[in-house]
């Protein structure tokens, strides 16, 4: 819980930083490549949640992997997190950064599970569709789980939609017990 009111803390700060600068999507690009390129990598999350690692390690390896690929205010940001001892918790932050910039954007994610990826038209297809439902920008974050055996369920907030085979099938067999 406190790693979460940390966290909460440094993104509202990096948050708000970039709204102050009109440049949301550009430090969102910056903050995800951060992700993609160090914090995607279980080896290097431990590297960097660990306490006897030197701090000016960390922010070396941060330097070599990341200079000139992300802006200057970034990388500031991240050698204010190592300095303060709060780099481990740097997914965190940017899960809530994402949450708080597409809040303010008016963007809505659709957790969307298949059993198999979706083509880009049928993506398409579904943003348009959820688009008219919603009357909101949509985001989709696809998930892949074989078990679902066909169809999709969909989360969108609170919302889950459960439309798929494995599903369809369970609430069969519920029926026919009753």
């Amino acid at each position: 819980m406190l790693n979460i009111q940390l966290a909460s803390k440094y993104a509202t700060a990096i948050f708000e930083i970039a709204k102050e600068e009109k440049n949301l999507d550009g430090y969102d690009k910056d903050l995800g490549k951060v992700r993609a390129d160090v914090f995607s990598i279980p080896e290097a999350v431990k590297f960097f949640q660990n306490p006897l690692v030197p701090q000016q390690a960390k922010k070396d390896l941060l330097k070599r992997a990341l200079d000139k690929e992300v802006s200057p205010t970034v990388m500031n940001f991240l050698m204010l997190l190592v300095d303060k001892k709060r780099i481990g918790v740097f997914n965190e932050i940017y899960d809530i950064f994402a949450s708080l910039k597409n809040k303010e954007q008016g963007i809505l994610i659709a957790d969307v599970t298949t059993a198999f990826p979706l083509t880009k038209k049928q993506q398409d297809a579904l943003i348009k569709k959820l688009m008219s439902l919603t009357g909101r920008k949509i985001k989709i974050r696809p998930h892949k789980d074989a078990s679902i055996l066909g169809g999709l369920i969909l989360k969108i907030g609170d919302k889950l939609i459960d439309g798929s085979a494995a599903g369809r099938l369970r609430a069969l067999q519920t029926a026919m017990r009753n």
